[in-house]
């Protein structure tokens, strides 16, 4: 197995802490075909609303999220995209979790890369994601998928 991990600051003192009353479940959108995609930004951007982000993070978020989810359809085979609303004191997040079941990555320090692509993209999808977000993971091994899990902060 073969992880990769960069939190901002907004998490290397452990945990945020939770408002009381808010945190609501993940809602899991299935990545099977060019529809899912669409529809995939368009839930992501109606939660960057809801969680009050800029009209930059929401670009931000959005352009991730589309990254990440066009390569669970083309390299995974399909997949899922997971959407939650975070909150801590004095800001709101949204944690975004994106799963294959696809081949895995056989080389994660060389797919992080600029300019790295197994097809005909530009090859900016999981690096250009990690440069977006305030926090970012990633879970692959061979024949196992690949499981990506970034997080933006806004500040409200």
């Amino acid at each position: 197995m073969t992880r990769a991990s960069d939190v901002g600051t907004a998490s290397r003192n452990g945990p945020p802490a939770l408002d009381e009353g808010f945190r609501a479940g993940p809602a899991v959108h299935e990545v099977r075909n060019e529809e899912d995609l669409l529809a995939v930004r368009h839930a992501v951007r109606a939660a960057t609303l809801r969680a009050g982000f800029s009209i930059v993070d929401q670009t931000r978020v959005v352009t991730a999220a589309s990254e990440l989810a066009r390569n669970a359809y083309v390299h995974g085979g399909g997949g899922t995209l997971a959407i939650e609303h975070l909150a801590r004191t004095g800001a709101a997040g949204l944690r975004l979790t994106v799963a294959d079941d696809g081949p895995g990555i056989p080389d994660l320090p060389a797919a992080l890369t600029d300019g790295f692509t197994t097809g005909a993209g530009l090859g900016h999808g999981l690096g250009g994601a990690r440069r977006l977000m305030d926090e970012f993971d990633v879970d692959t091994a061979a024949g196992d998928g690949t499981t990506v899990t970034v997080t933006r902060w806004a500040v409200r």
